[in-house]
């Protein structure tokens, strides 16, 4: 075990949050009106009295773009993780798909699948981790492995249980502050790394600002053009055609 160096962690996230703003700035510089339309459900605009297309752009664009980057931040984060406990316990990635890290700690080998946060799958999705953490398990004791072997769902935010709850299951679910401490023994960690995360942060967010206003604009341009009638109403007969059937190539 080597003790933690803020200075490394804080010198590897600025030398790569760079990575989570690129892949953020080319998601939105990707987005097309209608992807996003095919995967937005239009009884809820109308259910919700929605009449302008800069309402209805404001909400795909905002509901696709939070998605998004949830995911691409979680598996920044999830790198950042692996970073952290290799630094520390020598961890890593283990041979058995979704088993992110493997790591020896006070004479324990702990198999760890990292997610973002605690809500991240539904029932098949626990219960193929469930059957990934037994095949690490078997692999691990074929292989003359000794160690008590801990399985852990380990989630880089949110919270929980401290009871045994999840040992029944298998694998105990840690999460924010037991999770960062886990991987790194240290307990503050996980307040320690928020402030070199907004490493040049607003330089980054103005780029991507500038950038989602002319998607936004372009959106709506397309939309007018595709949705909205002479009069000024939307077609909802056409939107609701596009959502479920073959989009129109316009509509006169």
């Amino acid at each position: 075990m080597n003790k933690l160096n803020l200075a490394d962690v804080t010198k590897y996230v600025e030398q790569n949050i760079g990575d989570f703003h690129e892949k953020r700035l080319a998601k939105v510089n990707s987005i097309k009106l209608s992807d996003v339309l095919k995967a937005k459900n239009p009884y809820l605009f109308k259910a919700k009295n929605v009449n302008t297309a800069s309402e209805i752009i404001d909400g795909i664009l905002s509901a696709f773009l939070s998605s998004s980057e949830e995911g691409i931040f979680g598996n920044w984060l999830e790198r950042l993780a692996v970073f952290v406990n290799n630094s520390v316990y020598g961890g890593q990635k283990a041979v058995v798909d979704g088993i992110d890290l493997d790591f020896l700690k006070d004479g324990k080998r702990y198999l760890v699948a990292i997610k973002s946060g605690p809500n991240w799958g539904n029932d098949s999705q626990y219960k193929k981790l469930v059957d990934q953490f037994n095949t690490a398990k078997k692999r691990s004791a074929t292989s003359g492995g000794k160690e008590e072997i801990i399985c852990v769902n380990g989630c880089c935010y949110g919270r929980s249980n401290p009871s045994s709850e999840y040992k029944a299951k298998g694998y105990y679910k840690m999460c924010g502050q037991r999770f960062w401490e886990l991987i790194s023994g240290e307990p503050n960690l996980y307040v320690d790394i928020i402030e070199p995360i907004g490493f040049q942060a607003e330089k980054n967010n103005l780029e991507f600002s500038e950038s989602y206003s002319k998607v936004k604009n372009r959106m709506e341009k397309e939309f007018l053009i595709d949705f909205v009638t002479d009069e000024g109403s939307i077609n909802w007969d056409k939107l609701l055609k596009f959502n479920s059937l073959t989009p129109p190539k316009s509509v006169k």
